[in-house]
């Protein structure tokens, strides 16, 4: 998938979309992502000077919009322009190396379970094949009122 097609199932726009590809998807098994991360975003000018690092938070950002994609995916509908898929919970997430500018994001996510519109994910971020963070998710689809 790329940007378009992203663009299609996920609300996010920039400087908030944090996914520039899909590269594997299997629907309700997995999914493989990728975020090219560069010293242009908008982040690094205050995190930290002279020592770039991206936010573990957008880390686990970026592997909760994965998750989005794959739960469209898996339900194989389109998403309900009166709903939001929200990240509702995080469990055991773990940071174990920064992620700087001119690293390549490969994001994992596996579908372990849903339930109505809730749905569990084990996700895992890695920069040349070494595990960088890794996360259970859980996400829910939620209406909401325009008004």
């Amino acid at each position: 998938m790329d940007i378009p097609e992203i663009q299609a199932l996920l609300p996010h726009r920039y400087p908030f979309l944090l996914l520039d590809r899909v590269t594997a998807l299997e629907p309700g098994r997995h999914l493989v992502a990728l975020k090219n991360v560069t010293i242009n975003e908008p982040f690094f000018q205050g995190h930290f000077p002279g020592r770039p690092v991206m936010p573990g938070v957008l880390i686990l950002e970026a592997m909760a919009q994965a998750t989005g994609i794959l739960a469209y995916r898996s339900a194989d509908t389109p998403p309900d322009p009166d709903e939001l898929y929200y990240l509702v919970g995080i469990d055991r997430a773990r940071f174990k190396k920064p992620v700087e500018p001119g690293d390549q994001l490969v994001i994992h996510a596996e579908l372990q379970r849903t339930l109505k519109k809730i749905g569990r994910f084990r996700t895992r971020a890695e920069v040349e094949g070494v595990c960088v963070a890794e996360a259970e998710i859980m996400c829910a689809a939620r209406s909401y009122d325009r008004d």
